[in-house]
């Protein structure tokens, strides 16, 4: 045990006294350091902004989806995430959802906490000597809110007799009411008309802002009750039924929803769903993959830069191994052992290398704020990010210089006393 301490002991007083001397030889030579550094700066600067617009991305995205309703499954005709033209064709030929399954759904999914029945189409709307085309136009009914979040600026949302009466009401997206009424507070487009196609509907709230997913704009929309749609807009379209869970207890939902659905729908054992159970966090699933790829770019990019800039590491802690021969031949002389040359020059050869690592950081950082101040994309780097780009140039510094620190230390002291 003795022998041990004293052991550790003297390693750190090597690693001590090689980083000093490490220290000094760097600062020696500012111009060669600096230089030196100069691959590593930009691989690791490039990693981190790439990393840091990525993980900004990831939050936001993140964010929008739970807005969406992270704990909400949705009964559909259609999946939403479609592979083939062949699966396609066999969803088109499935029998709709219709008001029969939306009741026992209602009536017999206990683990469900809302559930909303919602049918889409694309519309134009008038008010006010205004039109917008392309409105999305979604029926539905009071429970909207509870399984898709979003929240009502001014006015109310849809009542549950609105859908029992199949009143004409409508509740406007942002955008639609800030285009419809412009500069007109939402208090004030209250009660007025709107018409959607040729039937005028009652304006009755408007919607806070929910901002953008994947470039579609979620406030482009206006809602109203689900009964006055087929009324108004066809019947002969399937419904999506949106089902909230409590959290936790998503997966049981789905069990629970797939065994109501099978028997109301009549689906024999032998045969497959169909209908599909979609989820908020398929997009999240399909969001990492395009960013796995973009994580593999940064990192290939990365990777080939900080081999630049090992080869350029390597390449000077030859040239110092050359000029310092003399030295490395008196510290022999001395008594310091090849261990001791050896942990000196990888020392060395690793500062640099941090050295530039912390410095491509901080830049990549500075950079990656820059893009998001003047640029949509987001920006936000967790601390794993520089604990990677520290890491990974520290790493090349040991490696590229373990060539160069192997040769000091297999001098021999008679030769390198004799150096001039």
């Amino acid at each position: 045990m003795r022998r041990m301490r004293e052991g550790l002991t003297r390693l750190l007083g090597e690693i001590a006294e090689g980083t000093r001397i490490a220290v000094f030889a760097l600062l020696g030579a500012r111009l060669r350091t600096s230089l030196t550094t100069l691959g590593i700066v930009i691989g690791v600067m490039t990693v981190i902004a790439i990393v840091a617009i990525i993980q900004g991305l990831d939050v936001a995205f993140e964010a929008q989806i739970a807005n969406l309703g992270a704990h909400t499954v949705h009964v559909s005709k259609f999946a939403w995430l479609v592979r083939g033209r062949g699966a396609w064709w066999e969803m088109r030929n499935r029998k709709d959802l219709g008001r029969r399954e939306l009741e026992v759904v209602e009536r017999e999914a206990s683990l469900a906490t809302a559930v909303s029945p919602q049918v889409r189409t694309r519309a134009a709307l008038t008010a006010a000597g205004h039109q917008l085309e392309g409105v999305l136009v979604i029926g539905t009914n009071d429970r909207y809110l509870d399984t898709n979040g979003g929240a009502v600026a001014s006015g109310r949302f849809l009542a549950g007799t609105d859908a029992d009466l199949s009143r004409p009401t409508a509740v406007l997206g942002f955008t639609v009411a800030e285009r419809l009424f412009p500069g007109i507070p939402g208090e004030t487009t209250l009660h007025r008309k709107v018409r959607i196609g040729a039937r005028p509907y009652t304006v009755i709230g408007t919607m806070a802002r929910r901002g953008k997913l994947l470039g579609f704009d979620l406030d482009n929309m206006v809602l109203i009750p689900y009964t006055t749609f087929q009324r108004d807009l066809g019947a002969r379209r399937s419904l999506d039924i949106a089902v909230a869970a409590a959290p936790g207890s998503l997966e049981a939902l789905q069990d629970q929803l797939v065994s109501i659905l099978r028997r109301v729908r009549q689906v024999p054992p032998e045969k497959k769903d169909d209908f599909a159970l979609n989820r908020q966090e398929q997009f999240l699933r399909m969001y990492g993959q395009l960013t796995g790829a973009l994580y593999a770019v940064a990192l290939g990019v990365g990777l080939i830069t900080l081999v630049v800039g090992g080869i350029g590491i390597m390449n000077i802690m030859l040239v110092s191994v050359t000029e310092r021969t003399r030295e490395i031949g008196v510290r022999r002389a001395l008594g310091a052992r090849r261990r001791t040359i050896l942990l000196q020059f990888l020392i060395e050869s690793s500062l640099v290398a941090a050295l530039g690592g912390a410095i491509g950081t901080a830049l990549g950082l500075s950079v990656a704020q820059l893009i998001a101040l003047l640029t949509p994309l987001a920006a936000a780097v967790k601390p794993s990010a520089v604990v990677l780009g520290l890491g990974f140039s520290a790493g090349a510094g040991l490696l590229f210089g373990s060539w160069p620190a192997w040769r000091a230390a297999q001098l021999d002291p008679v030769e390198a006393l004799r150096y001039e």
